[in-house]
């Protein structure tokens, strides 16, 4: 079953070529094999394929002789690829769709991302607008939304699998780490911090490594897109804030199967960490569809004023799972506009109706989606 996407790829392809990079699984070649059905495609997880450019990266030019765009999927397996790509995009004007789950490999061996030459785009598991009716909270919070595993009739079986994959394929095999066995211990102390502001001599501590490893490592879960940073939102006119980010990892199907935990329950802290983790990935999906400039951070002050989202230093977002919200759910907000012209302060909550209080909006999740991906919120 194929569900449709919101990111339109196809259009930028008719202009320039194009980066695509995201999670494994997340559904980047069903995108390309439903949206660009014509196009020429050469995967690098074919061992032939790989093989065969490796001898000679001019095969490309042999094989595509009509007007099409061209797919290479993987393409940090093969950064020198690259250079032809370059060639081709410059002398034959064809257009191609580079897709992979990490820049690491480019970067680390000083490839420019062809100078300019092709955009990026990030593509995340599915949104709740994606799936539209067939949303399901629970489930979402339990298994997150990987495609596999959202469609997946042993979801657990499955996420046990794909964090696999992802210490063997990403880590090892990339040689992002020599020291897997301490990136194990790492990875859960991380998911277990997942949402919070990270102590890196905490985590070092427990991950029995050096602090500088702990620094190089949530390098390593940005670069292979695990992991998202939140910034300290410090533009606030009055309050001092504290200096450290926040971490979330990029699924919560993902998170639970690290932290090592059963069935999120509603009305568990658990559960209110993982639908917050939900809510900044709505807000991420959308602003890398639409709004790639949007500047997303969270605010929190050293008497511990927080709130979680500052989108644009215009809107502040609160997530909580409460189905009654108090005033110290809402705290933050009230404490916020002290700071700075805000158009927007909501909380968003599981009440049945929206409704205002002191300027704030409290509204259902499921409202907030529908305004989000409707483009009323930013």
């Amino acid at each position: 079953m194929y569900i449709s996407r919101k990111l339109d790829i196809s259009t930028v392809l008719e202009h320039k070529s194009c980066f695509l990079f995201g999670p494994r699984q997340c559904g980047k070649s069903s995108l390309v094999r439903e949206t660009i059905p014509d196009a020429y495609v050469f995967d690098l997880l074919n061992s032939d394929t790989y093989a065969r450019l490796a001898r000679n990266t001019g095969y490309i030019e042999e094989v595509c002789r009509e007007n099409r765009p061209i797919v290479i999927d993987e393409i940090q397996k093969m950064p020198l690829l690259l250079d032809e790509v370059h060639r081709l995009i410059e002398l034959r004007g064809f257009r191609f769709l580079l897709t992979g789950s990490s820049a690491r490999k480019l970067r680390r061996g000083g490839v420019n991302l062809l100078g300019g030459r092709a955009r990026l785009r990030n593509m995340h598991p599915f949104s709740a607008s994606e799936l539209g009716e067939g949303f399901d909270l629970d489930r979402a919070m339990n298994y997150g939304l990987l495609p596999g595993i959202w469609f997946s009739d042993d979801p657990e079986e499955d996420l046990a699998g794909y964090v696999t994959l992802y210490l063997e394929q990403e880590i090892m095999q990339e040689g992002a780490t020599r020291n897997l066995p301490a990136f194990s211990r790492f990875l859960e102390i991380a998911a277990l911090t997942s949402g919070e502001q990270i102590n890196y001599q905490t985590i070092a501590s427990d991950a029995q490594v050096p602090r500088s490893t702990v620094q190089e490592y949530f390098k390593i879960l940005k670069d292979t897109l695990i992991a998202r940073e939140v910034p300290v939102w410090r533009k606030g006119l009055s309050r001092k804030t504290v200096e450290t980010a926040k971490f979330y990892l990029f699924d919560t199907g993902v998170a639970r199967r690290l932290q090592r935990r059963k069935a999120l329950v509603r009305g568990t802290p658990e559960y209110g960490h993982a639908f917050e983790s939900w809510i900044l990935h709505e807000i991420v999906t959308y602003a890398d569809t639409f709004r790639r400039d949007a500047e997303i951070a969270y605010w929190r002050t050293r008497t511990k004023l927080e709130v979680d989202f500052v989108i644009n230093s215009e809107i502040a977002i609160e997530a909580k799972t409460t189905r009654n919200a108090s005033k110290e759910d809402i705290k933050g907000l009230r404490a916020i506009a002290d700071e700075g012209s805000f158009t927007k302060r909501l909380l968003v909550c599981d009440e049945p109706a929206e409704r205002e209080t002191d300027g704030i909006v409290i509204l259902p999740w499921r409202t907030f989606v529908e305004r989000l991906w409707s483009g009323l919120i930013f």
